[in-house]
């Protein structure tokens, strides 16, 4: 009684011995194998959960940056337009339960002389009222002089503005106002200022002298007295507003439920695409890890077998094979997170919180580790690794020993292992998914249908490899070269008798070319038609404007018909742009008033569909395909526009295409801007020569103008090559996950075919021991590695192109609100196709290499 009391006690400790047995044995027989899945897992985790810090700090950084512009105001009032008239003020202050208003104006001061020419935000503000609600938007002026904020002269830079700038205090700093220059000092600093925030204050009326805004308004803060319910002070504000001004106001809580999803839907689908995109290494890593679990069952299975016989039951079997396939989630999430970290900490360091895209711009967040995106990142790793290995396992434990003792039967697992029903399931419902709407304003389903795309097609790879290498193997059968080349015919003979070990060495090369075929085409479908849209939008020969950007600079008539009149200029046209509010939960549309051919649209801009005909006495627009999606508007309908003070409606007469404003743009006549507003001034003008004038001699003639020293000339060859220049900077994050799928796809199918040989080596063996050389062993699987992948390539082409026509078509749209012609970008596709099967080629001789050293005596010996 006492041993079999003791032998009791130790049976839970020696299956604990036995499980770690069987693991790690398996890691020091194939540790690169291993590796790769592991390596897979990690960098999947590390670039997710990377692009997630760097998004979660720089999302947090920015809208903490714009909650410290609103200090402790309880209720702001905003105008839809850019500015409106100050009279409002008096009546808001002297509202019944307000402490105090307090007066802003917020500038986008084009700044003159730097390299990179750009604009400095100020906020022009009154100090005796913003001391009660933002002091810290209060400068700190140098030498105790404290009436240097009241001065208007006077400007206080943020730290990073200064840095910007390369200011010093005491300094000057040159502004532009229309084609002038407006000269401040800078009296001092401000001090709390956001890190990474480039802005600056100055006196209220003297902004309003200075840059010509005499009598004009951005924002009004108010404080409410002490008890007031500032939920019911601000409805019944919006309604007095309303009915007193109507359309003209905006009334929020600042920081509130619409300005958090102004700011976030400026990046969302950004942010959503990019942790997408980097989640793909992860599904690489899910296949990895089971090309990995089914390759070593496969190779074991003999092995099961006998600890079946031996008394080990199918659960502990299931769990083992489970153990094995979460030992590598497990340590490949753990790498992944602290990699990610990492690599985040690096980005923020050296690029910055906007990845290239230029929504984060003026920030300089810090990265902060969260536990519960850690969590859920390394839950996500280890998911894909338990995923990868579920199927083998079950596959493991459910076989008879009897027969998986038997020598050959290592092809029924991988039958078994591919089903026909699930994978055309997961194409029929991908198709199904592609007719779904957005969930708000994302495309999961778009993104959900490559995913089953995706498993659908691999899952078809032993069935596909059967059919094409069966026929393949007939056919040759048939020809007269069949009894001259026993080496093809034993290569076609060994494809079409294995297709399930086939189709999972099949199923590295088509998830990773196929991902990247289909992200080739994606990026290079858009920038193409981001080329193509420039030549379109671009018809003039040369383009004129202020060389200072932001809502200062600008041509005023006289300097207008300057431009006009110049010797040369065979045409001139100008270009008026504005911001407005068309929804408080959506960042602000650009309105475009410029010179349209009423007759034919289409010339005057990119038209997606016919323009419609104008009813009599309507003013028409053409809005771009992100407004008419995110308003929910079509040709044939209405829109209200603020505008001078009031809501004008319009009539839609068509869509056209705007790559340039992701928020949304409107396209209006000149003369119906002007009409309205009455504002004669402009932001760009497109000139024509006349025949014989070159383009230096009429940027000559234009610098020499009085106010040519402020004007920036370009021609549409410079534009061009200046947007694809900040096009491939925007993607170049995209580039490089693209690139890191390929390489994690490269090594997924060195170790697949890797695996597959090594495991072959009885078989190697036997070809030796009936007369077959080990040359011709070797050209056997060289011609099988290109074979395989060959055959790979076309299908991953065929699920690339599909793939990329969800992107294109149905993802793309649903993010970014705007369509693309599609484009195949052939050399890169050849580029990698040949890379591939290179890799293929030379992974499966380096490993028949290694496969045939041991001799074929000791290869057989276990069939003996």
């Amino acid at each position: 009684m006492p041993e079999l009391k003791q032998s009791r006690i130790n049976v839970p400790a020696a299956r604990r011995l036995l499980a770690r047995w069987l693991l790690l044995g398996e890691w020091r027989a194939h540790p690169v194998r291993a590796l790769v899945a592991i390596l897979a897992i990690a960098i999947g985790v590390a670039l997710g959960f990377a692009i997630h810090l760097i998004n979660a700090a720089a999302f947090n950084e920015f809208s903490t940056a714009v909650k410290s512009l609103s200090g402790q105001a309880d209720v702001q009032v905003a105008g839809r337009e850019a500015l409106f008239d100050e009279a409002i003020y008096p009546w808001l202050a002297q509202r019944d339960g307000v402490a105090v208003a307090s007066p802003i104006l917020e500038l986008q001061a084009g700044v003159a002389g730097l390299a990179n020419p750009g604009a400095l935000h100020i906020l022009a503000l009154d100090v005796f009222r913003a001391g009660f609600i933002s002091p810290d938007l209060i400068g700190a002026p140098a030498d105790g002089q404290v009436f240097d904020t009241l001065a208007d002269d006077a400007i206080f830079p943020s730290q990073a503005a200064l840095q910007w700038l390369n200011l010093a205090q005491g300094g000057t700093l040159a502004l532009q106002s229309g084609t002038g220059k407006v000269t401040l000092r800078v009296a001092g600093s401000l001090q709390r200022a956001r890190s990474g925030q480039r802005i600056a204050v100055m006196d209220l009326g003297a902004a309003q002298w200075r840059f010509n805004k005499l009598g004009k308004l951005s924002r009004v803060d108010l404080k409410l007295r002490n008890g007031v319910n500032r939920d019911a002070f601000e409805a019944a504000l919006a309604r007095d507003l309303e009915r007193e001004y109507p359309g003209r106001f905006r009334v929020g809580q600042p920081n509130d439920e619409n300005q958090n999803s102004r700011n976030n839907n400026l990046s969302r689908a950004y942010r959503v695409n990019l942790t997408v995109l980097a989640l793909v290494a992860l599904f690489t890593g899910a296949f990895l890890v089971f090309s990995t679990q089914a390759l070593s069952v496969i190779r074991r299975r003999s092995q099961f077998a006998l600890l079946r016989v031996l008394g080990m039951e199918r659960g502990q079997l299931l769990r083992q094979v489970l153990l094995e396939g979460t030992s590598l989630g497990v340590v490949g999430a753990a790498a992944g997170i602290a990699g990610g970290y990492a690599l985040a900490a690096l980005a923020l360091r050296f690029f910055g919180g906007d990845l290239g895209a230029g929504y984060f711009a003026g920030v300089q967040p810090q990265v902060q580790f969260t536990p519960v995106a850690a969590c859920v990142y390394f839950a996500l790793g280890l998911g894909v690794a338990l995923l990868g290995c579920a199927a083998p396992a079950l596959e493991a434990a459910r076989a008879a020993p009897a027969i998986a003792l038997k020598s050959g039967s290592e092809e029924a697992v991988t039958t078994r292992l591919a089903k026909t029903w699930p994978a055309l399931a997961c194409l029929l419902l991908a198709g199904v998914l592609t007719r779904l709407p957005p969930v708000l304003e994302l495309p999961l389903f778009g993104y959900l249908s490559i995913a089953l795309l995706l498993i659908g097609a691999i899952a078809l790879m032993p069935q596909l490899a059967a059919i094409v290498f069966s026929t393949v193997h007939r056919v040759w059968l048939r020809t007269a070269l069949s009894a001259r080349s026993p080496v093809l015919s034993l290569t076609f003979a060994r494809l079409a008798n294995a297709s399930g070990q086939a189709g999972i060495a099949l199923g590295g090369v088509l998830s990773s070319f196929s991902l990247m075929v289909a992200m080739a085409i994606m990026v290079s479908s858009f920038r193409v038609s981001v080329d193509d849209w420039l030549l379109q939008i671009l018809p003039a020969d040369l383009y004129a404007r202020t060389s200072a950007s932001g809502s200062t600079a600008g041509l005023n008539p006289r300097e207008q018909a300057s431009i006009t009149m110049l010797p040369g200029v065979a045409k001139a046209e100008f270009l008026r742009t504005r911001s407005l509010s068309l929804a408080p939960d959506r960042p602000n549309v650009v309105l475009l008033a410029r010179p349209v051919n009423l007759q034919e649209p289409g010339k005057s801009m990119v038209l997606v569909g016919d323009s419609l005909a104008v009813p009599a006495g309507s003013r028409p627009v053409w809005l771009s395909e992100a407004a008419a999606d995110l308003y929910r508007r079509k040709p044939g309908e209405t829109i209200a526009l603020p505008l001078a003070g009031g809501l004008h409606d319009f009539f839609i007469a068509g869509i056209w295409r705007d790559y340039a404003r992701s928020s949304g743009s409107i396209q209006m006549p000149l003369p119906d801007y002007r009409a309205l507003t009455g504002d004669l001034d402009v932001s760009d003008a497109a000139l024509w020569l006349d025949k014989g004038v070159s383009n230096a001699d009429l940027q000559q003639r234009l610098k020499q103008l009085p106010f040519g020293a402020t004007l920036e000339v370009s021609a549409p060859s410079e534009i061009r090559a200046l947007s694809l220049q900040i096009f491939d900077r925007s993607f170049a994050v995209t580039y490089l996950l693209e690139a890191i799928a390929i390489v994690i796809g490269l090594f997924g199918v060195a170790a697949t075919f890797s695996a597959q040989t090594l495991a072959r080596a009885r078989e190697f063996g036997m070809l030796r021991h009936v007369g077959v050389t080990r040359s011709q062993i070797l050209g056997i699987l060289a011609l099988e590695g290109g074979a395989l992948t060959g055959l790979g390539i076309a299908t991953g082409f065929v699920l690339g192109l599909l793939i990329s026509f969800v992107l294109v078509f149905i993802v793309n749209p649903q993010s970014f609100h705007w369509t693309m012609q599609l484009h195949l970008p052939w050399p890169l596709i050849a580029t990698v196709a040949g890379t591939l099967l290179l890799a293929a080629a030379a992974t499966a001789l380096v490993s028949g290499r290694q496969a045939l050293s041991g001799g074929p005596i000791r290869a057989v010996r276990e069939d003996w």
